[in-house]
């Protein structure tokens, strides 16, 4: 019997461990072409440009960890880059009217868990699909922002927007370390507190979680609050690594955040969605972004090879849940 069983899960870790080593062969081709690749300094701009992408990517693993890793009946939040976008265009507007940076973020902070509320309340209360339900509220959420910033670009100069950006702490970037901070913080409430283990008891096994008593309306519910929390957090970096607000920014975030949070499930011996997992994906998702611009190619195709990755990871996601 053991025997049987043994070649469907060495067959299902292959196929799990099949985006990484995608992903590796993609970076040492990329370390051929472009000599400067394998420096310091590339590394502390992959780091600096994954930024905003960590923020959003571990927003998201919050509500895959709350609501299941199908991505259609299980937890999904689409709109996280849209919230983030919207984020940065109310800080960025308030800013342009000479409005003071505390109320900006306030305002910015309010719009987010709004965002955050109302997908609670579509997916938990009414009972809509999260997959439809956050895409529609991705494409609502933009079209706000669009009517805040009368889809034009808004410059920022703010001081605090500005060392954000360019500030650096014993010669590394500020940011690096400030975001570092917030997902340690992160990774102790999904890990170390009873809400974060209750949160994941409710996404492993919801109806387990229902018998012993869990509220898993207001768990799955309050991991969408969190995924707006870290919209409103990666806004911040948004508008650093921009130096303002513009225009159709979401749509590169969305596909980065999808594509480095499904590939960070290959980093689980399980083969699911994890923080760390998510981190890391965000990371390597920098990686090869920075290394085909620095090999001059085109930002069209770079979509392209994304949207790709994307459909490889989620195949070799499946077919690794097959085979086990």
């Amino acid at each position: 019997m053991a025997d049987t069983a043994a070649p469907p899960n060495l067959f299902a870790r292959a196929i799990g461990a099949a985006p990484l080593i995608l992903f590796a062969a993609m970076l040492a081709f990329i370390a051929t072409q472009a000599p400067n690749f394998l420096t310091l300094l590339t590394f502390t701009l992959i780091l600096e440009q994954a930024l905003p992408v960590v923020l959003v990517c571990a927003g998201l693993s919050f509500v895959v960890m709350a609501g299941g890793d199908d991505v259609v009946s299980g937890g999904i939040d689409l709109s996280i880059p849209a919230t983030a976008v919207l984020a940065a265009g109310i800080t960025a507007q308030w800013l342009s009217q000479d409005g003071t940076l505390i109320v900006a973020l306030l305002l910015a902070f309010g719009a987010s868990l709004g965002v955050g509320l109302i997908n609670a309340i579509l997916v938990t209360r009414i009972g809509v699909s999260p997959l439809l339900s956050t895409l529609s509220m991705f494409v609502a959420v933009v079209g706000v922002n669009n009517l805040v910033t009368a889809s034009r670009r808004i410059n920022v100069d703010d001081p605090f927007i500005v060392w954000l950006r360019d500030g650096s702490v014993a010669g590394i970037p500020v940011g690096i370390p400030i975001v570092a901070a917030i997902v340690l913080v992160l990774w102790h409430v999904a890990h170390r507190t009873r809400f974060g283990l209750n949160m994941q008891a409710v996404g492993g096994n919801r109806d387990a979680a229902e018998v012993s008593g869990l509220d898993t309306r207001m768990l799955q519910g309050a991991s969408f609050l969190l995924a707006a929390l870290t919209g409103f957090l990666a806004s911040l970096f948004v508008l650093a690594r921009g130096s303002g607000s513009s225009p159709g920014v979401e749509d590169n975030l969305l596909l980065e955040m999808v594509l480095a949070t499904f590939l960070g499930a290959a980093f689980s011996p399980r083969r699911v969605v994890t923080l760390w997992g998510a981190v890391l994906g965000a990371l390597l998702v920098a990686a090869i972004t920075l290394g085909f611009k620095s090999m001059g190619v085109n930002v069209f195709w770079l979509g392209l090879i994304k949207g790709a990755l994307i459909l490889a990871v989620v195949a070799f996601g499946a077919l690794a849940n097959r085979g086990r």
